[in-house]
């Protein structure tokens, strides 16, 4: 069910909004999409934060991540992404649920967020490769914005690949031909996997105002070192 690859190619040679329009009739039937383990665990670390009454998946894409905030927010609950067929599905698919908060779909950049400071906690999954480095703190310090004092912002990040193991070479080679192609074709497509480390994102995050903690996402394993697989970033605007 998932694309062809053709429909991949066709995908990758284009910009990473219309990209993303193209793709998102199959999106949830590839890889791309967040395992539904990372989305279990990173729900089981938020809980005991909770409750919050209003949640914000940042670039939500078809809404994996607004099941999260679905299960920790009580009020209401937004996804914002710039890919409108993205929000079309994440929409299509969105079910009536009794004493659901409220969902609403907003087509906006997350680089300009339309909104003032009325969310609780803000999340986002699998979306930070899209930004150069030298965008992140504009981006932080946008989510900054829109939350409450006291707010939240939380979203995993794996621990990186071992140095020459097959992950490793295969981010590599990944991140290798993505700088290629944006360098020899236009429109760009921003999508790397190596660009986004925990020391760099900590001070950004810090430097937008956040107070920043990290948590080990247990249920996601430990590495053979003892160090986490995946943690979870907790960035918490001060009261």
């Amino acid at each position: 069910q998932g694309p062809t690859f053709r429909e991949l190619v066709v995908q990758a040679l284009s910009s990473v909004e219309r990209g993303y329009d193209l793709l998102s009739p199959k999106f949830d039937h590839t890889a791309y999409r967040t395992s539904a383990s990372v989305l279990d665990s990173v729900t089981g670390a938020l809980r005991p934060l909770g409750p919050f009454d209003s949640g914000l998946d940042v670039c939500c894409g078809t809404g994996a991540g607004m099941g999260v905030l679905r299960q920790v927010c009580r009020e209401r609950i937004t996804g914002v992404d710039f890919s409108a067929g993205m929000l079309a599905v994440g929409r299509d698919c969105t079910r009536t649920v009794p004493d659901a908060p409220r969902t609403d779909w907003v087509r906006a950049d997350a680089r300009a967020l339309p909104f003032g400071p009325v969310f609780d906690l803000a999340v986002s999954f699998g979306a930070f490769g899209h930004f150069l480095p030298r965008e992140r703190p504009g981006l932080f310090a946008q989510v900054h914005s829109v939350l409450r004092p006291g707010g939240r912002f939380a979203f995993p990040i794996v621990a990186p690949a071992r140095p020459g193991s097959r992950p490793y070479w295969s981010l590599l080679a990944f991140d290798t031909a993505m700088r290629v192609r944006n360098a020899v074709w236009r429109p760009r497509f921003v999508m790397y996997y190596r660009t986004f480390r925990l020391g760099d994102v900590r001070q950004e995050l810090i430097g937008a105002g956040f107070e920043v903690e990290l948590r080990p996402l247990e249920d996601l394993g430990r590495r053979a070192d003892g160090s986490p697989r995946c943690r979870l970033v907790v960035a918490t605007r001060p009261v």
